[in-house]
């Protein structure tokens, strides 16, 4: 059985940094995407950021290029979300997720493996 655990979440002000972290376990598939989505109250899951199986390619957002930063250690089951110049608009549940395909993904649906999410509060 997959599980993924977040970590990280928490308040922080306006211009902070943040880091989250997403450990997978029971995961067979290591070789496979992983991503970060969030959620706003009231509003759909959106796409944030995500990762190539081998770490190698890397794809944001475009309301957090410059400002975030996904990595993932070398034994592929750990995945992070570095967060910089956090904003209110960052402010939302974070979701880790992870797909059994190397193949880069950006919607939900493509992903099979979620964590229960950690909440992100960032106050101006």
């Amino acid at each position: 059985q997959v599980e993924l655990v977040e970590s990280g979440g928490g308040l922080v002000q306006a211009g902070e940094s943040a880091r989250l972290s997403c450990s997978a376990s029971g995961w067979t598939s290591s070789n496979g995407g992983m991503g970060w989505f969030r959620q706003a109250p009231g509003k759909e899951r959106e796409f944030v950021a995500t990762i190539s199986g081998s770490g190698s390619s890397t794809y944001y957002d475009p309301s957090v290029q410059g400002r975030f930063t996904i990595s993932r250690d070398a034994n592929k089951m750990t995945v992070y979300l570095q967060m910089n110049m956090l904003k209110p608009e960052d402010t939302g549940v974070y979701y880790c997720a992870a797909r059994s395909s190397w193949v880069i993904a950006f919607v939900p649906r493509d992903y099979g493996f979620w964590g229960q999410g950690t909440q992100v509060t960032v106050s101006s």
